[in-house]
């Protein structure tokens, strides 16, 4: 059987730009695999950990004007964007690193003997260990931070993880600089270049998931694409932990007082929310409930003006655009739906961006009107207009899970007077991260930060930005009544390594 290709695609111009790979065989993958399962020991040392991850990012810095040139090349995205989503990659592999060497992610408990508890509780000592290969699949949308050097593989490299990540299509060259420059820095530090494996194909995809030594799998895609994986990693004979981010609405409530307030502002941020990067971010704002009346039309008009002036953009791939044109086309064509500015094609490899504005009664039923209740991928969002806070109700109670969710409150709202409360009382069941007068693109790498939400926003209740991401690869183990001698390091009374735990009740830092 003949070898597919794999070919770089300028999305500019849908011309094939180089063959950089050929589809994986099976046995390819299972290749990939054992060589990673291979490279765990080399990663035990917490300390060639954090190196490791910090060389990582000084070498993607040092290769930034080539990294940024082919991802441009591949994905159209611009070199301002592309530099700073690089920037953001390598702080996070830092930050990663710094979570390393504190060591807290261990969660280290110690308890000694205690004849006087009923029942009487024994020596235990609690620890977390890798679980073992994790399986990336990388987001076409961001190239750097969700893709081979992204936040799953920085956070399971922390965990002492390897890694076997699953090319995206729309950037197999990028891909391959990538994973490069990860295994040089591996290599400095005496790591096998297996610890970071990379397999392009579909079918390559679905060997992945099922092969019997991956231990865990991390996805950012579409919600078909992830339910099809998260369905096979369930139907394993040893199932395995998916942690998937699927789909995301990110709706927006407006209350009547914000947009009687700052009707402008509010208007001009959602036209920039909804068409940064094309619309192609997993957090763009695609409902907003906006009161009827005049203080609704001004919201309206503001978003108008600002939308009109918006460029024509060209989205990560072909595929991709004809999805848009079509979504776009079908959900205008819905009775009651008005295109204030009209989205889809700008040109033959462009789309332009636009809006649809519906009466929120029409979403608060089941019927029609359901598909402007799933996401639709490029620079388009829908303005709910309602005519009272049941109507809110009645379509926030019909969503699915989000990313995140918003509200635009008055000053006064936002103050403690009014419904402000109340809002995000029903905002909060709805995602995992809750704005207020904000708006929900960028996601910033911090210690607080939440990237996930219900499903199928995500399939775990676990976050892949931020400190805790490195929570998905890890599992506890309790060591009973073990002699100090056979303990590991980690574990024992005189805590050579200095690690944050709770020793006999007490947090010691």
């Amino acid at each position: 059987m003949a070898e597919a290709p794999v070919w770089s695609v300028d999305p500019r111009t849908g011309k094939q730009r180089e063959q950089v790979a050929v589809e994986a065989t099976a046995q390819e993958v299972d290749a990939a695999v054992r060589a990673a399962h291979a490279a765990r020991d080399a990663l035990t040392d917490r300390t060639v950990r954090a190196a490791f991850l910090r060389t990582a990012a000084d070498e993607l810095k040092a290769a930034e004007a080539t990294l940024v040139e082919v991802a441009d090349a591949e994905t159209a995205l611009g070199p301002v964007r592309l530099t700073g989503e690089l920037a953001r990659t390598c702080y996070q592999l830092r930050a990663f690193a710094d979570i390393v060497d504190e060591g807290a992610f261990l969660d280290v408990v110690v308890n000694h003997p205690d004849d006087t508890a009923t029942p009487p509780v024994p020596d235990l000592r609690r620890y977390k260990v890798p679980l073992g290969v994790v399986a990336v699949y990388s987001a076409s949308n961001f190239p750097f931070a969700f893709s081979v050097p992204g936040g799953d593989t920085a956070s399971a490299l922390a965990a002492g993880c390897p890694v076997v990540v699953k090319a995206h299509p729309d950037h197999p060259a990028l891909s391959e600089l990538v994973a490069k420059v990860l295994r040089r820095a591996a290599g400095r530090h005496g790591i096998p270049d297996g610890v970071l494996g990379l397999v392009h194909g579909f079918e390559a995809g679905i060997e992945l998931i099922k092969h019997p030594l991956v231990a865990a799998a991390g996805f950012t895609g579409s919600v078909r694409g992830g339910r099809a994986l998260f369905d096979a990693a369930a139907a394993r004979p040893v199932p395995i932990p998916f942690h998937g981010e699927l789909g995301s609405l990110n709706p927006v409530v407006v209350t009547e007082a914000a947009a009687a307030e700052r009707a402008e502002a509010i208007g001009a941020g959602l036209a920039g929310s909804m068409t940064l990067g094309v619309g192609q971010f997993c957090v763009k704002p695609g409902l907003v409930l906006v009161p009827s009346g005049a203080a609704g039309d001004g919201l309206v008009k503001s978003l108008t003006d600002a939308v009109s002036d918006t460029d024509a953009g060209v989205l990560l791939d072909h595929r991709m655009r004809d999805n848009f044109v079509a979504g776009v086309a079908e959900r205008a064509a819905l009775p009651d739906v008005d295109s204030p500015v009209t989205p889809g094609a700008g040109g033959e490899h462009t789309v332009s961006a636009g809006f649809l504005t519906v009466p929120a009664s029409r979403l608060a039923a089941e019927g029609e009107h359901d598909l402007l209740l799933e996401e639709c991928f490029g620079p388009v969002t829908v303005v709910a207009r309602y005519e009272d806070e049941a109507e809110v109700r009645g379509v926030l109670s019909r969503l699915p899970g989000n990313l995140t969710a918003t509200v635009q409150l008055s000053a006064e709202e936002a103050a403690g007077q009014g419904r402000g409360s109340e809002i995000l009382a029903e905002l909060t069941p709805l995602a995992g991260r809750v704005l207020v007068n904000g708006w929900p693109t960028g996601v910033a790498v911090a210690p607080a930060q939440h990237h996930g939400g219900p499903y199928p926003a995500t399939t775990s209740t676990s976050t892949s930005v931020g400190g805790t991401a490195i929570e998905r690869w890890l599992r506890p183990v309790v060591y009973q009544g073990t002699p100090e001698a056979l303990l590991p390091v980690e574990l024992r009374d005189d805590n050579p390594l200095g690690l944050p735990r709770r020793f006999n009740g007490v947090l010691e830092r």
